[in-house]
């Protein structure tokens, strides 16, 4: 563990007035910040998305019915989609959090929409340390998501679910464990009733998953999922990054949340060394 690091993410916590956050995280696995978004952005956001869901699918979006879509679709890649996902992914409070759980050198995985109409399935519970981590899962977090309500949360509007305490037990929840729906509803799953412009952070360890939708409407999120740096991200940013998504953003950790300093995935070149010299050395840098 590298102290001076350590007291830079501590500071930076501090600063954003995130201590009972920090503690949330520590006790629950999870925590939410209220009104991350303002509504100005809530909006542009909704409307990049239901504009990439139109020209997907060729059928026109009504956020109050649902019509024609029913269930669970999932939007992915929506960064380079309208410049206002870049400023989400900036955003100080939930970054700060992401870089407690993860260390300054954290990597975006993926940004993507949970696009949910009416009815379907629900989500069943899991960990994101699904990508054939073995348990026991280690205490610290490897993968941590940032959960943005873009309309209201309920539970019969499809929630987000999460089951407090569920990072400390280090494992994938059993099949019985799992279940949102009928007889076998995991009765410690907490449905997130929260706003638009809400932020949800939790511990890569913590279950999760979300409940069908009861009602008429779109229940709309962004879900921005990141990792350390050692762990394969979901979408490929490294190398890709648009030249005027850059332009756009001269602060460093944006360009290293998108693999500026991840030195491997290397071609006939072979490695930078200058970059395999600065690979983290502890849990927060």
């Amino acid at each position: 563990m590298q102290v001076k690091d350590m007291e830079q993410v501590i500071d930076n916590v501090r600063m954003q007035g995130l201590e009972n956050h920090v503690a949330e995280l520590e006790i629950q696995g999870f925590t939410t910040i209220k009104r991350v978004l303002s509504a100005e952005t809530v909006s542009k956001a909704k409307q990049a998305i239901i504009s990439r869901v139109e020209k997907q699918t060729a059928k026109e979006v009504d956020l109050q019915t649902g019509a024609g879509f029913e269930g669970l679709t999932y939007i992915p890649y929506l960064l380079y989609d309208d410049e206002v996902f870049e400023s989400i992914l900036m955003e100080t409070r939930p970054l700060a959090l992401v870089t407690y759980l993860l260390g300054e050198s954290a990597l975006l995985s993926s940004m993507g929409c949970h696009f949910k109409g009416p009815g379907g399935d629900p989500l069943v519970l899991h960990s994101d340390n699904g990508n054939g981590m073995p348990a026991p899962f280690p205490a610290y977090s490897q993968v941590a998501n940032v959960n943005y309500a873009l309309t209201p949360y309920s539970r019969e509007a499809g929630a987000l679910a999460l089951v407090p305490g569920s990072h400390r037990y280090a494992r994938q929840p059993r099949f019985d464990e799992m279940q949102l729906s009928g007889d076998q509803t995991n009765t410690s799953a907490t449905a997130m009733n929260i706003d638009p412009g809400d932020a949800v952070i939790w511990h890569g360890n913590t279950w999760h998953g979300s409940f069908a939708r009861e009602i008429p409407g779109i229940r709309m999120n962004l879900a921005v999922y990141f990792c350390r740096q050692y762990v394969q991200t979901q979408e490929q940013h490294k190398g890709v990054v648009p030249e005027a998504v850059l332009a756009r953003h001269d602060d460093a950790r944006f360009s290293t949340l998108l693999g500026a300093k991840q030195p491997y995935g290397w071609q006939a070149e072979g490695p930078d060394y200058r970059l395999m010299m600065r690979n983290p050395r502890g849990l927060f840098d």
